[in-house]
């Protein structure tokens, strides 16, 4: 049996890369997308248009306005002249931020009396918004404080602010681990959800039916080189991470790796179980777009699965990219102890024991 199973496995690891096409989609674009997606999805907020409408030009006003010209998150700064300047600079969306600073300001401050300034964001980016609200906030603060320091007064609460895990808040930190996560899943369905289909679009699916190999086997077969180009897929986007993006890895590599032998496990399981639901690529893409999609949106890769109903938190436990998330972000960002690794390798045990098994039922159903 083993031989057989061994002959399958090298069959298959060969025309993957002998295939030009796989070669890219499996061993290459992984590596590629994770250096363009860290980037590109990083939820850091610059270069950001300020528009400031000021009313007053007093000392205090000016002062506040230079606070935001040198925080260096907005890279162009625009004065408006009328009030009605400040809906077609949001409109044309020529500002994500308008500052207004009323007439009376700085009188108010000289006076002791409390002042206001109205801060108008675009809400159509709801998360660029709350980010420069934040960003706005801090800038307030500080000018706050500053102020009370010259009256010779003390505030009364002082915050310190300590960062743990990613003291710096570094964005290429945080987004790291969790592409990391989702891509090593995409190698891992994309692999394993073509395979079967591929056979029965090329018609050698029937010569695997004649051949000693039994549903068992051939599914033993298409699932270890799924498991090693996965493996060697990850073990690159590590590499590229730590040694071109500076993420460090301060957990433990060899939990990391059980980990992800449960989690490719699970994540082969299911893309065996869509590609013999299949009869064609195109329909194991589709399988597979349709389970991915929502997979990674329940999965807390976008947003914490805390946040989200119970009912939806119960089929993200259900999913490995939420498992796998964890673990990966435990080994990038801090040396998490063993009892949380676990806590999260049984659970994708489970469903990779249901899933392949699902996958070997539904295999022998579609052959006999």
């Amino acid at each position: 049996m083993w031989h057989r199973i061994y002959a399958l496995i090298v069959k298959e690891l060969l025309a993957s890369a002998r295939d030009p096409q796989t070669r890219w989609v499996v061993l290459f674009s992984p590596p590629f997308l994770l250096l363009i997606y860290a980037f590109a999805i990083t939820q850091e907020v610059s270069d950001v248009t300020l528009a400031v409408y000021n009313q007053d030009q007093g000392r205090a006003s000016i002062e506040l306005i230079s606070r935001f010209e040198g925080a260096g998150v907005f890279d162009e700064i625009v004065h408006l002249r009328a009030e009605a300047e400040i809906a077609r600079a949001i409109d044309t969306r020529r500002a994500t931020l308008v500052l207004r600073v009323g007439e009376d300001f700085s009188r108010r401050l000289e006076r002791g009396e409390n002042a206001q300034v109205q801060l108008i964001l675009d809400g159509r980016r709801s998360n660029t918004a709350q980010i420069l609200l934040g960003y706005s906030s801090r800038i307030v603060k500080a000018f706050n404080e500053e102020r009370l320091h010259q009256l010779g007064l003390v505030p009364p609460i002082r915050l310190v602010q300590r960062t743990w895990f990613n003291s710096n808040l570094e964005p290429l930190w945080s987004a790291v681990p969790a592409l990391f996560a989702v891509l090593v899943a995409v190698v891992g369905f994309m692999v394993s959800a073509l395979s079967i289909a591929r056979e029965r679009e090329l018609g050698t699916f029937e010569q695997l039916l004649v051949s000693p190999l039994r549903p068992f086997e051939i599914l033993v077969g298409k699932s270890v080189p799924a498991l090693l180009i996965a493996l060697t897929s990850a073990s690159a986007m590590l590499v590229l991470g730590l040694l071109f993006l500076n993420v460090p890895i301060r957990g433990s590599l060899a939990l990391l790796f059980v980990g992800m032998l449960m989690y490719l496990s699970a994540i082969i399981g299911i893309g065996l179980f869509i590609s013999s639901l299949a009869k064609t690529q195109q329909q194991a893409i589709i399988g597979l777009f349709m389970y991915m999609v929502p997979a990674v949106l329940i999965s807390g890769y976008a947003t914490p699965v805390e946040n989200m109903p119970d009912w939806l938190q119960g089929l993200a436990t259900a999913t490995p990219i939420t498992h796998f998330i964890v673990i990966s972000k435990a080994v990038y960002l801090r040396d998490a102890p063993i009892g949380l690794y676990f806590s999260h390798i049984w659970p994708m045990a489970v469903i990779a024991a249901v899933s392949l098994s699902a996958a070997i039922w539904l295999f022998r159903r579609r052959t006999g």
